[in-house]
């Protein structure tokens, strides 16, 4: 078994303009960004740094054509540090940007995922709560000359800084909290569950867990909405936390089969984690009720504060799973998948893809899955 370790230094900050003073942050530096970020928080302090603006490059979470796009506009540019400030699509496409040599595009990065190297140092600072992705070496493109959304991970990609600045999330809309909030959950489970984690990591899933799972009980029982600002710090933390679990035991059937939906439909990557949760971790309990999933189910129980035998208004027994669906559902009401437009002869198409191009993901399931009950998740969720 690999040893556990953090090769990602983490730093914490109050503010941007603390940590931009420390780091030094200058004309050798690339800050990577969405437009609106970078005049909140880079653009006050007057920092004589190079800028790339995300959005002009394409709308919603990154594609090939968007990356090459990027990488095109970067071609001869001399730059050190990147500095990558956004949610998941900016680190994903940092991710990428770090990796690539001066002529590489997307498909060569794919090709040669083995053998790449780091050519800038990467610092990340997340602005969502969701991604923990600052301490992972994956970034997840949709290839859509290829027709699917696939991850490339490398230890080149691996951030050499992840910066926390808790201040950074003061203007998150709520759906965006919501959506990247319910996928740091779906991280904490799935690395959780996998046969591939360890002790070590195990922790860092259990208190991603409990703490999102804490605070999304204490903001929905006073109402909702902006609530949860008054535990971001908490939330950060956690998502940092997930991180670091799903980086070591990594994610598994709710992300792969969430991943079709995100790159046909374009359903927001959280928000498509949430429709597939609760039909995955049925038929995981369906083949395997005993086992590790118990464990999960107590850690949810405690953090809900649930008693062993507390009965719901019809005297049965709380399920832990079933309580942290209804809680997931005040947060951000779930709906089936029809009601996104996804048609039911899409689901064999979906479920043949999952098992042929989610390996890296499918061999973390808390059970193997065959393609037939990859359909009948589907069709559940359907």
């Amino acid at each position: 078994m690999r040893g556990f370790s953090i090769k990602t230094e983490i730093e914490e900050y109050d503010t941007f303009e603390e940590y931009a003073k420390e780091a030094q942050l200058g004309a050798d530096d690339l800050v990577l960004c969405g437009e609106h970020t970078y005049d909140d928080y880079v653009a006050p302090l007057s920092l004589p740094v190079q800028t790339l603006f995300r959005e002009k490059y394409g709308k919603g979470e990154p594609t090939d054509g968007m990356v090459d796009a990027i990488l095109d506009e970067l071609r001869g540019r001399k730059y050190g540090r990147i500095i990558a400030i956004g949610g998941g699509t900016v680190i994903d496409i940092a991710k990428a940007v770090a990796v690539a040599g001066p002529d590489d595009t997307v498909d060569d990065l794919y090709d040669k995922a083995a053998e790449l190297k780091a050519y800038h140092e990467l610092v990340i600072i997340p602005t969502t709560c969701g991604t923990g992705s600052e301490v992972t070496n994956i970034s997840v493109i949709n290839r859509v000359s290829k027709g699917v959304k696939m991850g490339l991970a490398s230890p080149a990609m691996l951030p050499a800084k992840a910066v926390m600045i808790t201040n950074m999330l003061e203007s998150l809309p709520y759906k965006v909290f919501a959506t990247s909030s319910i996928d740091a959950m779906v991280h904490s489970v799935e690395s959780y569950l996998s046969p591939n984690a360890c002790t070590i990591s195990r922790i860092f899933s259990k208190e991603a867990l409990t703490t999102i799972i804490k605070c999304w009980k204490k903001s929905v029982e006073v109402g909702g909405g902006d609530a949860w600002k008054d535990y971001a710090a908490e939330f950060l933390k956690a998502s940092n936390w997930a991180g670091l679990g799903f980086g070591y035991g990594g994610c598994a059937a709710v992300h792969a089969t969430a991943y079709p939906l995100g790159s046909v439909y374009h359903i927001p990557h959280g928000q498509s984690n949430q429709l597939m949760f609760r039909s995955v971790m049925e038929k995981y309990k369906e083949i395997k009720p005993v086992g590790r999933i118990n464990e999960l189910e107590a850690i949810i129980a405690e953090a809900l504060g649930l008693e062993a035998d507390e009965s719901d208004k019809h005297g049965d027994s709380i399920q832990p799973l079933e309580a942290l669906y209804e809680l997931m559902d005040e947060v951000l009401k779930a709906q089936p998948l029809r009601e996104f437009g996804v048609k039911e002869e899409d689901l064999p198409v979906f479920a043949n893809s999952v098992i042929n191009t989610q390996l890296r993901l499918l061999k973390n399931n808390y059970v193997e899955l065959t393609e037939e009950q990859v359909l009948d998740i589907y069709k559940a969720a359907y």
